[in-house]
């Protein structure tokens, strides 16, 4: 098994990284008063960097089905093996989660959403009830979301900082020794 993931990978890791953390302060910005045009314009760049998250997301899994993940640390303990897998594993599946309801959502607006500025995702002026009965499910998943991320970004810095593994470092390394 081996012990690193393949740089593919950590590029696609940090590239999504990036664009969440973006789309992240793009939505942010829903929760203040906008005037129409400008919350319509967030809206588009939120649905498109969402739907560039999808894209990538699902390239990812595939990527993790080839080439696997990185065997254990022989150093850490069963139960910090199985909280690292769990919050992996929940990680991924929230992407999900998140991604399929703002999908969800942006089908339901009662405005257009167009992506990249060409097409229209949304089904046509369907209710009000039923964005706001989607919608919920999709800040909620922000919510938590942006709460896995501070633990996942805490987990780094102990294992780089207090362990000392260097596996922060290792994330960072994208040439094969």
């Amino acid at each position: 098994m081996k012990n690193d993931y393949a740089v593919i990978q950590k590029a696609l890791h940090w590239l999504m990284a990036g664009i969440i953390m973006l789309d992240l302060f793009v939505a942010q910005k829903f929760g203040d008063t906008m005037e129409i045009a400008d919350r319509l314009e967030s809206r588009v760049d939120h649905s498109t960097m969402g739907l560039l998250v999808l894209s990538l997301f699902i390239v990812r899994l595939a990527l993790r089905f080839i080439y696997g993940v990185p065997k254990e640390d022989s150093a850490l303990t069963v139960w910090q093996v199985w909280l690292a897998k769990f919050a992996h594993g929940l990680l991924y599946v929230l992407m999900g989660l998140l991604v399929t309801s703002g999908l969800l959502t942006a089908m339901s607006a009662t405005s257009p959403i167009e992506i990249l500025d060409i097409f229209d995702i949304t089904f046509g002026r369907v209710n009000d009830v039923i964005f706001d009965f989607v919608r919920q499910f999709h800040a909620f998943f922000t919510e938590v979301m942006i709460g896995l991320i501070v633990i996942h970004v805490i987990a780094a810095l102990y294992h780089q900082f207090i362990r000392r593994d260097n596996l922060l470092l290792k994330m960072l390394k994208f040439r094969r020794s």
